[in-house]
């Protein structure tokens, strides 16, 4: 199992930003077998962890047509600065 972690720091969040991203939650779970996912915002600052069966399920994930234009959305827009990591779980949830 991987696990994705996406910091961020906030810029400018709006009702296309919520949209995006509830649907884009959605689409990680119906399409590329997310196994969860969890967001948090807290001041200027956003955490998103997500679990995942496969490498392949993360770069299809990540190479989705409407997620690679939400990436766009967020260098430009959304996000000041932005990192992600992926690590390999190792035991049990």
């Amino acid at each position: 199992m991987y696990v994705v972690i996406f910091r961020a720091t906030i810029a400018k969040l709006d009702d296309e930003y919520t949209r995006m991203a509830q649907e884009l939650k959605q689409l990680a779970f119906s399409q590329y077998a997310c196994l969860d996912f969890t967001s948090v915002s807290e001041g200027d600052r956003e955490i998103a962890i997500s679990y995942w069966q496969s490498m392949q399920d993360i770069r299809d994930w990540k190479n989705d047509p409407l997620h690679r234009a939400a990436q766009l959305k967020g260098k430009n827009t959304w996000y000041k600065d932005f990192s992600v990591e992926i690590c390999e779980a190792v035991g049990t949830r």
